[in-house]
């Protein structure tokens, strides 16, 4: 029995790592030649590794905007506040040449979406400000001074455009409740239908006059998504039955004039369809989706194309592409569409030529584009680079080719020792091809085996790409005590064509844990990994993978499980999607001849009785996307068979964690854990920033002899 075993009974844990991390650091000052030499006076400043808080507050840049002439950006900054255990967002100016860079807001609760008016005199933006209830639309002067409300809607607003002449501000809100239904749960009458407690979303229309908003739709559904014409005549939308997850392959693609007039349905089938965008001359909408070109489901997303008319039949662009589509956006001529591309670890973006359907890749690199925005005006993109150094500094690229315009980041390798980061290719059980990442020990020298700790992604759509890591997964904190991590895109993964996404089709796990187990022999074949000293981790569908890993092998010495899935059969049921899990199965398991038994047969649960893996599993306590019971039977399982198991419930939480304590609990109870079973030393928990000057002012004034 450990000491620490429980962690609501740990000793006072300090920020900078201690015992066996402080080792690794000591070792990482001897080896890592840019401090070999440095005076003991040097070492104060020369990098060191990150610890837990470090990545927490590490901020993030988003929905930058470039200005209509062109010369400036408006982007949002998030950055960590410990005093609210939250993060707060305020927008940001500065000009293209990455110069005048200056805090555009300051309020409390912070601000969000910045949008320059079209003649860039005003910046939009959306607060929740003083006395406001709701979220509200903020107008300001582009050079400075006192923002003001434009709109006093009834409910939160979201999503806005201006409209091209700059006389009004598009956004979406939610139907108001009605003067019965508000006064019903004031008295507390508040009992609901599951699944049918929600207001319909739809687009209004607010006049930067007066702030008068008009509505635009109207009706038994909602607007889950909409873009505006370039002339501003006219709207595309997804239009689907209800806000709620669930429907998203019920959503279709509409056109409708911007006055709410002349609807029009231009898609009917049964995927999910994203980001409708109208070309130039209105002639075409082109989205993506989750489908083939014959609108079977479960696909490497892909472009598609619509008459605006409603007279025709939306067709594929690029049938045999073998990248996922993730953003779109039309040029400026409208000859051709501009699109991020997920092709494995990498993100990158593109091109393609409606005429003749050429493909041109713009970007190139070991790293991922984030938060692309098209500025047709100019002709000029603005995206992140999120890459193993920078968390994603924004860039500006026109036919001149990318420039650098922020640099937040630089801080992150002029103050922290990052790990090296590779991509690494191996053979799964049937010969295909894998491909993933591999974090090295700051430490690392060649020859040495190290201990390793494998993480498989969420999703199980999607896939793991160069970047700098954040405190999810605290890769640089691993690196830092000698770890080596792992991140395979195994079978299920994006960005490797139809085939290798749908492996999964019919049976979820076939190859996907093999896939991971053949790479963690491939790193014991190259020297690099002890396998017996080996954890595993996952959130979400990593957390699935997690469930299943440790049922079907013991070779593991620790495993943490973050949302994972047990028993397939209760977690369709519980989960507020199903769409996408169907497909797994063959079918649902309510239906005549139902295929149970492939639910089942794919259920960690099935075989929890093979478990020797000391396991965590930790959970928000109101996930809806994978909820709490789902941790509670792989948990209780455990626990009965004898296995060292601990459940920890986030309260408040969905299915991230976003409260800033939560985060560090996390990433501790981790840490604690790996560090017990992987290596049967004691870890001491990091504290929240304060935590430890308060503790040492309590004891100092305990201690204090009293006036008498």
């Amino acid at each position: 029995m450990h000491e620490h075993d429980n962690p609501r009974t740990r000793p006072a844990p300090g920020r900078v790592p201690r015992g066996p991390a402080l080792a690794a650091l000591a070792l990482v000052l001897v080896l890592t030649g840019p401090v070999a030499g440095l005076s003991a006076q040097d070492m104060d400043a020369a990098p060191r590794p990150m610890n837990i808080v470090d990545l927490i507050d590490v901020p993030t840049l988003g929905d930058p905007r470039i200005s209509p002439d062109g010369t400036r950006l408006l982007f949002v900054r998030r950055d960590a506040d410990w005093e609210e255990n939250g993060t707060v967002a305020h927008i940001w100016r500065v000009d293209a040449d990455g110069g005048n860079l200056i805090q555009v807001t300051n309020g409390e609760n912070g601000e969000t979406s910045p949008r320059w008016s079209p003649d860039g005199s005003r910046i939009a933006f959306l607060a929740r400000r003083g006395e406001d209830e709701h979220t509200r639309i903020y107008l300001l002067n582009a050079m400075g001074g006192e923002a003001n409300a434009l709109t006093d809607h009834p409910t939160a607003v979201s999503s806005i455009t201006w409209a091209p002449d700059g006389s009004g501000i598009y956004f979406v809100a939610s139907d108001e409740l009605s003067e019965k239904e508000q006064a019903a749960r004031a008295a507390g009458d508040d009992v609901f239908a599951f699944d049918e407690n929600y207001q319909q979303l739809h687009i209004w229309r607010a006049s930067v006059d007066d702030g008068e908003a008009s509505r635009v739709t109207e009706g038994d559904y909602s607007v889950t998504g909409y873009s505006l014409s370039r002339d501003g005549t006219h709207i595309a939308f997804h239009r689907g039955e209800s806000p709620l997850f669930e429907g998203v392959d019920r959503r279709e693609v509409w056109v409708i004039r911007a006055d709410g007039s002349d609807a029009r349905q231009l898609t009917r089938n049964s995927v999910p369809e994203y980001n409708a965008r109208l070309s130039p001359d209105n002639q075409w909408v082109a989205f993506h989706a989750d489908s083939n070109e014959d609108f079977d489901f479960y696909y490497n997303d892909n472009l598609f194309l619509v008459p605006a008319s409603g007279d025709g039949e939306a067709r594929i662009l690029l049938p045999d592409m073998p990248h996922g589509v993730d953003a779109i956006a039309w040029s400026g001529d409208g000859e051709a569409i501009f699109f991020r591309a997920n092709s494995g670890v990498r993100e990158e973006l593109m091109r393609v030529d409606i005429e003749g359907e050429r493909l041109t890749q713009l970007t190139e690199g070991d790293h991922q584009v984030i938060n692309w925005q098209y500025a047709p005006a100019v002709d000029a993109h603005v995206f992140g680079l999120n890459r193993a150094d920078n968390r994603g500094d924004l860039w500006v690229m026109s036919d001149d080719g990318p420039e650098r315009v922020t640099h937040v980041f630089d801080y992150l390798t002029e103050d922290f020792l990052q790990p090296r980061q590779e991509a690494i290719r191996w053979r799964g059980e049937d010969g295909i091809e894998v491909e993933g990442l591999l974090f090295y020990p700051l430490e690392y020298e060649e020859g040495t085996r190290y201990p390793l700790v494998v993480q498989t992604h969420g999703g199980p759509a999607s896939s793991d790409k160069f970047q700098f890591s954040t405190a999810g997964n605290f890769v640089q904190v691993l690196n830092g005590m000698g770890y080596f991590v792992f991140k395979p895109n195994y079978r299920g993964s994006t960005g490797y064509g139809d085939d290798f996404l749908r492996n999964m089709v019919g049976n979820y796990f076939d190859q996907a844990h093999l896939d991971v187990m053949t790479g963690v022999d491939h790193l014991i074949d190259l020297g690099l990994v002890d396998g017996a000293r080996m954890a595993k981790m996952g959130w979400s569908a990593g957390g699935h993978m997690t469930n299943k890993i440790i049922t079907h092998t013991g070779r593991f010495k620790a495993a943490a499980s973050g949302a994972g899935a047990a028993n397939w059969v209760s977690m369709y049921a519980q989960s507020d999607i199903r769409v996408y899990r169907t497909p797994w199965f063959g079918g649902t398991p309510w239906e005549e001849d139902a295929p149970v038994d492939q639910y089942w047969q794919d259920s960690p649960l099935r075989e929890v009785w093979r478990v020797s893996t000391p396991t965590i599993f930790l959970v928000g306590e109101e996930d809806a996307r994978v909820p709490m019971p789902q941790s509670v039977e792989m948990y209780r399982g455990l626990k009965h068979n004898g296995v060292p198991t601990h459940l920890y419930v986030a309260p408040r939480a969905g299915h991230g964690w976003t409260e800033l304590r939560h985060q560090l609990f996390k990433a501790n109870v981790h840490l604690e854990w790996f560090e017990r079973w992987v290596h049967d030393r004691e870890y001491e928990w990091e504290e929240a920033p304060g935590d430890e000057e308060e503790a040492r002012a309590t004891t100092t004034a305990e201690e204090s002899p009293r006036p008498g």
